[in-house]
């Protein structure tokens, strides 16, 4: 890949592309509050006609960050649609005749956060308490903090694989972000199943079928690949994802990366901590890179510091 572009904001970029694909957690908000700039920034999106995607791993429905996102203060006109994992891993277990959602059977073990279970609301699901029922294994979330470490899910995992269970990981972070805090997230609990020799499909970013799904969303709007960007706060989900499948990407600084560049002084610094960071992920490098979502405002320095998200 060539040079990263650095963007003062997103007018930076929004000429060039019909489509922009943007992540939650880390983008929009910090899971308390909007980021100062984003509604602007959505607005001016909106103006300007740009398909605007909000794309999550988040283990809950679309309909429900529909809502979440309404009361933190970014109202449904100000995008296109809402594509989460959690959406897309209902749609699988509603009808159970695709891929690895093929003979699942009723009776799933959830492992979720603070025992919510709107991931299978509405369908021919039992969620049972004993994992000697189950039939399959659902990782949707996690009880960080008070369970932060993925020891505390051991023994679950010790008796699915016992059993032999198939697991679904609808949400694959590694970590959270709650508030300020960065917490264990369900990616880490599935990959422990896997090294407990379990066999885990996962859904969301950064693997090819919920990116596939958008892409095919924008081609129903006649927008393709190269008319679209990503802009997410994770090199591993949101950056590897949008180069399996050719699509532009732009990495916010006010997301999961924020500590490799919050002792930045000048443009040099930020220039070597994103080179560590692309090494780290197999010399994949973004796009873009901006402070974050807002519509046009210098990269965050120093003495923004006090500002930051993180």
């Amino acid at each position: 890949m060539g040079q990263t572009k650095f963007c003062l904001g997103i007018s930076d970029i929004s000429d060039s592309y019909s489509a922009f694909i943007i992540d939650q957690w880390g983008v929009l908000h910090n899971g308390e509050k909007i980021y100062d700039g984003v509604v602007e920034c959505l607005k001016e999106l909106k103006d300007r006609k740009k398909h605007v995607i909000i794309l999550s791993n988040s283990g809950k429905r679309s309909e429900e960050n529909k809502e979440r996102l309404k009361k933190m203060g970014i109202g449904p006109s100000l995008y296109t649609e809402i594509i989460t994992s959690g959406e897309m891993t209902w749609q699988g277990l509603k009808d159970q005749d695709d891929g690895f959602f093929t003979g699942l059977g009723k009776n799933c073990y959830l492992i979720s956060r603070g025992g919510d279970r709107s991931i299978v609301d509405g369908l021919d699901i039992d969620v049972v308490d004993n994992i000697e029922d189950a039939s399959f294994l659902l990782i949707s979330g996690s009880d960080a903090p008070e369970k932060n470490l993925v020891d505390d899910y051991e023994p679950i995992l010790k008796a699915a694989i016992r059993k032999r269970l198939k697991a679904i990981c609808a949400n694959p972070d590694s970590r959270g972000l709650i508030g300020n805090n960065h917490v264990l997230g369900p990616g880490m609990i599935a990959r422990r199943y896997q090294d407990f020799g379990g066999v885990v499909h996962y859904i969301g970013k950064p693997h090819q079928p919920i990116f596939k799904y958008c892409i095919k969303k924008l081609q129903n709007n006649d927008i393709y690949p190269g008319q679209t960007v990503m802009i997410g706060d994770t090199m591993a989900h949101d950056i590897l994802g949008a180069a399996a499948v050719n699509i532009d990407s732009c990495l916010v600084r006010t997301g999961m990366h924020y500590g490799s560049f919050k002792t930045c002084e000048n443009m040099a610094d930020v220039d070597k901590a994103l080179n560590v960071l692309t090494l780290q992920y197999n010399n994949v490098r973004p796009t873009y890179l901006v402070g974050s979502l807002r519509w046009g405002n210098p990269l965050p320095d120093r003495k923004h510091k006090k500002h930051s998200r993180r």
